[in-house]
């Protein structure tokens, strides 16, 4: 009786390593993926808040050089209007456009204002 409680008390049997590897892996399953939704939502949201700068920056430059609806943006806008020139999250580029129009980014998708 002593051997077989010394025996036990020596390490984890194979079944409970199992068991505790197959706990962690249903905890990846479910956290992976919320993760990376959580991560693009983040993205998504960047971008957008960086649309929202430059369009705004593009409107004080249509007051500023009393440009109207369909003229070109012939100045700088950054340092000018906005201290840098904004990153995509993603690694897209943004393209300012005309008066009158929203700015755009080249990943696309949900990215709009």
């Amino acid at each position: 009786m002593n051997k077989l409680k010394n025996r036990r008390s020596k390490g984890f049997t194979l079944v409970e390593i199992m068991i505790v590897v197959l706990i962690i892996g249903i905890l990846l399953a479910i956290a992976v993926p919320n993760f990376i939704r959580a991560r693009e939502t983040s993205r998504t949201k960047s971008c957008v808040a960086n649309l929202r700068q430059i369009d705004a920056a593009k409107e004080q430059w249509a007051m500023d050089n009393k440009a109207s609806n369909g003229d070109a943006v012939t100045g700088t806008l950054w340092p000018d209007y906005i201290k840098k020139a904004p990153e995509c999250p993603s690694g897209g580029t943004y393209t300012v456009n005309v008066i009158g129009t929203d700015p755009t980014c080249s990943i696309g998708g949900s990215h709009s204002l």
